[in-house]
């Protein structure tokens, strides 16, 4: 109470300080002149100081003015400390009422504690010793049950490994994970026990040892995938939080599965084919391994090799589809469920994810290299033409199952093959041209006898056509069906059944039906072909169905009239024989060729240009034989008919450049280059001496003529039939190639009838005798003749007699309409213009000798269309041109003359020299022969 009073008391002081009158900025002026040291700690002594400053000598004055100094610093600070208390004195106030009450209640817990005694004092008297025992056995039961469940889990955790070896044995891993982790949880709540230590380290070396059965699990999925093993696997690495773990080691065993499976089938049939178990072999490495496998084993060898790869393939296309059907399912549950943990499981799942895709082409890469260091263990041209087909078509299998596997194009097989096959199909190539020759040169061009249906997808070589739909066949032949996914060989195969097993079990059991026994398919059309198509007959239907424009292709005519097959009996020589195709046993040969060569180019399409490049070879080969034994004739380009194309003789020139040996023997000086360019060449081929082409009986060898020509047109059209499967494979930088040899070689095989048929046409008709005959008449005549001359009839006797041939030709060999077409034509146009020719070795002629040629013209013409149902008659304008000229005037006659240059020099000057007389003077005569010798300097 007295502190507060005192305390008062200065409040008091303070306040009558502050009511002074006083001037702020001297104050605070007065409060700064105030030492430094005034403001430094409690202990600091202020008389001493003051004391110790006073100078030896005293001057009361100085002293009272110094004093008053202090005094006024002192009142400064003195108004300047009111001055705050009083600014603090709410906050003085406040803090003192809760002093006031802290020690209100202080004086109440004392009185609390007083009681507390009090009444322990009460308890402790009113408690006996007898009870405080009682209660002290309770706990100590109540310790003793804890106690006794502590040691039955104890004993329940040292008997847990028996029941951990058992679900071990039963493969039920998630479970001996789950238990074994329940255990060690059990094991850390009692490790004060000191039998716990020895169980925890126990149970850890269970875990690890279920880690490493769980590896060896992991393992045997890479050769045969389950999904129950495959799920417990999983459900096991999850407990265990290794699931990227799992996964590193998976593609490990993948690895090593590949390895070890191509080692051990590669060991077994080098071991089998040894005929011991020396273990020399199983020190090999894998790629001197395979140099041991003997070719007797080696597609065998191959095909198990593949089957095996494949099952491992198969493992791990279905793990990946085990992966994303539980990867949906933990999606669809995530999303359902709690977010806990979804993070760092997404992030497994990614992981997972990754690794698979990665390891797709890293597994292809190590299937093609095992199978690339196979086919490079043996020489592959040491075996015949099928067994390397069917090895291609192996590879050619697991390329496709590569490519469904990552989407590869398998570069590493493909090079490996491409090389090897490029090589062993050079070979091949080569060694069927020279059979080619061969067969060229023992060839007697007779018919062989095939069925009129027969087609090339009947062969056995291009049965690969019928069993894939070929691209060569047009959309409106193929069968309408509905568009459906394709089926994968990984879908095809997943659950049951190898791609590499229809390899070894195919067999075509089917056999060819495609040769006619005796030129007729069945007996009733033999009877029928031979039958007599007279007004009074009735047209058999089968004629009326197989009726074709055999020059246009186009489709039968459903309605034939009987006018329209008489019609056609005089130039049509094919009505008494099957409408089958003319081929010969070499053609035949040539088409199974390129059947084997297709085959080869479907199987391995890299080698598409390769392939396609050698039948061409084929074709072109065949073409210049046919050529070079019957169409060639230097005789022919003098006539100036055009009967070489230019586009014909492109061809041949090219075909003799690049592919015939001109060379009869090598030359030892010849080079290098030369030598390796003669190796890729063929020998010219010569016509056998069986084949006769000088007898007039059979038309100078016409019936072989036919035979072979049409044989390449038949080959030619087959060529066309394959053009949309092989513009299919070949790879585009390289179609124009193939552009180039359809446009430039195949549809040139037709223009060889041309110059083949006019050497019988210039031979069959007696051309000079009928000049002799035309000399032998008198053109001067003084009146006009109602008799056409002699010579007209021995033409159409000659006419009448290459008909009769022609007939006899026909029984043997079917000439088609196309080709008695050509003969009739190219009979008819020398038979004209030896007619100009005659006219044109007239001396002397009158204007009743010109309208006797034209009589005899006239009647030729009328004889001669009874004969032949060619419309219009060739060269007809080009006779009767040249006769009307001699009417033209001298002015008409120049025009005439620069306008119509098909005639030769001769046949022009014997005109204007005929007409000289007549209607034409000398000077006259002279400009029109300067005409004449202008056309014809540039000709030479």
């Amino acid at each position: 109470m007295q502190k507060i009073k005192s305390l008062m008391t200065r409040q008091e002081e303070f306040r009558e300080l502050r009511e002074q009158p006083s001037d702020p900025q001297a104050e605070q002026e007065l409060i700064n002149s105030i030492e430094q040291v005034y403001f430094s700690t409690d202990s600091f002594d202020i008389v001493k100081y003051e004391l110790e400053k006073l100078p030896p000598v005293l001057n009361l004055q100085e002293l009272e003015e110094y004093r008053d100094k202090l005094k006024q610093q002192q009142a400064a600070v003195s108004k300047k400390v009111a001055d705050l208390i009083l600014e603090k004195q709410p906050a003085y106030v406040k803090e003192l009422e809760r002093v006031t009450s802290l020690q209100t209640g202080l004086q109440l817990a004392a009185v609390i504690c007083t009681n507390g005694r009090r009444h322990l004092n009460i308890a402790k008297e009113g408690f006996t010793q007898a009870s405080l025992g009682l209660l002290a056995n309770q706990r100590k039961r109540q310790l003793l049950i804890g106690l006794l469940k502590s040691l039955r889990t104890i004993k329940t955790l040292q008997r847990t490994d028996v029941r951990l070896s058992e679900m071990l044995e039963e493969e039920d891993y998630p479970g001996a994970i789950q238990l074994c982790l329940e255990c060690q949880k059990a094991a850390s709540t009692f490790k004060h026990y000191s039998c716990i230590s020895e169980l925890n380290s126990k149970l850890q070396d269970t875990l690890e040892q279920i880690e490493e059965q769980l590896d060896v699990a992991l393992s045997k999925i890479c050769k045969n995938f389950d999904i129950n093993h495959y799920t417990k696997v999983q459900q096991a690495y999850r407990l265990l939080g290794k699931t990227q773990t799992a996964m590193d080691q998976l593609h490990m065993h993948f690895t090593q599965a590949i390895h070890n499976t191509v080692f051990q089938v590669v060991l077994g049939y080098v071991e089998l084919c040894s005929g011991n178990t020396d273990t020399k072999f199983q020190k090999l490495q894998y790629k001197d391994l395979c140099t041991h496998v003997t070719p007797d084993s080696y597609i065998p060898c191959l095909a198990d090799l593949c089957k095996a790869l494949w099952e491992v393939m198969l493992s791990y296309y279905r793990t990946m589809e085990w992966h994303e059907k539980h990867d949906n399912e933990d999606t669809t549950s995530a999303s359902e469920g709690s977010n806990i943990g979804t993070e760092e499981t997404n992030f497994d799942r990614g992981y997972i994810k990754k690794k698979l895709e990665h390891g797709l082409t890293r597994i292809w890469q190590d299937v093609q290299l095992k199978v690339k260091t196979y086919l490079l263990g043996t020489d592959l041209s040491i075996f015949k033409y099928d067994d390397f087909i069917f090895v291609l078509d192996i590879i050619s299998r697991l390329m496709q199952v590569g490519e469904e596997f990552c989407g590869s194009k398998s570069e590493v097989l493909q090079e490996s093959i491409r090389k090897q096959s490029v090589n062993y199909f050079k070979n091949y190539h080569r060694t069927r041209l020279d059979e080619l020759r061969m067969f060229l040169e023992n060839e007697t061009w007779e018919l062989c006898p095939v069925k009129s249906n027969f087609s090339i997808l009947q062969l056995h070589e291009f049965k690969f056509m019928e069993q894939s739909r070929s691209p060569s066949v047009s959309p409106s032949k193929q069968p309408a069906s509905t568009s459906s996914k394709t089926v994968t060989l990984f879908e095809q195969y997943c659950s049951d059944g190898n791609p590499f097993e229809i390899q070894a079990n195919h067999k075509d059991e089917e056999t060819e039906d495609v040769l006619a026994s005796n030129g007729y398919e069945s007996d009733e059309q033999e009877k029928s072909a031979y039958q007599e198509y007279d007004s009074d007959s009735d047209v058999p239907e089968e004629l009326k169905r197989d009726y074709v424009d055999e020059q246009t292709g186009d489709a039968p005519v459903k309605s034939v009239s009987r006018e329209t097959l008489k019609s056609r009996k005089k130039s049509d020589y094919s009505l008494n024989k099957v409408n089958a195709p003319i081929l010969t046993n070499t053609t035949l040969n040539v088409i199974r060729l390129v059947g084997k060569y297709m085959q080869m180019m479907n199987i391995l399409k890299p080698i598409a240009f390769d392939v396609i490049h050698f039948m061409s070879q084929l074709f072109d080969y065949y073409l210049y034989a046919i050529y070079t034994f019957f169409g060639r004739n230097d005789s022919l380009e003098s006539t100036g008919l055009g009967l070489s194309s230019s586009r014909l003789r492109t061809t041949l020139n090219r075909i003799q450049e690049s592919l015939i040996d001109m060379e009869v023997s090598a030359d030892p000086t010849a080079t290098l280059t030369a030598a390796e360019e003669r190796k890729e060449k063929v020998p010219s081929p010569h016509l056998s001496h069986l084949v006769v082409l000088t007898s007039g009986d059979t038309l100078y060898g016409l019936a072989e003529r036919v035979v072979a020509t049409e044989s390449l047109v038949f080959l030619a059209e087959q060529f066309e039939f394959l053009q949309p499967h092989l513009d299919a494979v070949m790879p585009a930088v390289k179609k124009p190639f193939l552009q180039q040899f359809y446009s430039q070689t195949v549809s040139t095989a037709s223009e060889l009838r041309k110059p083949i048929y006019w050497i019988v046409a210039g031979k069959a008709i007696d051309y000079e005798q009928m000049l002799l005959l035309m000399a032998n008449v008198k053109w001067d005549v003084k009146e006009i003749m109602s008799q056409h001359n002699i010579y007209v009839d021995a033409l159409l006797k000659e006419f009448e007699q290459f008909n009769r041939r022609l007939n006899e030709v026909s029984k043997r060999v079917r000439i088609p309409l196309p080709v008695s077409n050509i003969l009739w034509e190219h009979c008819i146009r020398l038979a004209n213009r030896t007619i100009v020719e005659g006219y044109a070795n007239v001396k002397k002629c009158s204007n009743e000798g010109r309208a006797l040629m034209q009589l005899d013209f006239q009647q030729f013409l009328m004889k001669l269309e009874k004969l032949t149902d060619i419309r219009p008659i060739p060269d007809k304008e080009f006779v009767e041109t040249y006769i009307k000229a001699y009417y033209l005037t001298e002015n008409d006659m120049e025009r005439w003359i620069k306008e119509h240059r098909e005639y030769s020099t001769k046949q022009l000057t014997n005109l204007v020299n005929v007409c000289l007389g007549s209607h034409i003077n000398k000077k006259a005569r002279q400009k029109l022969l300067a005409a004449i010798d202008d056309i014809d300097r540039p000709k030479r």
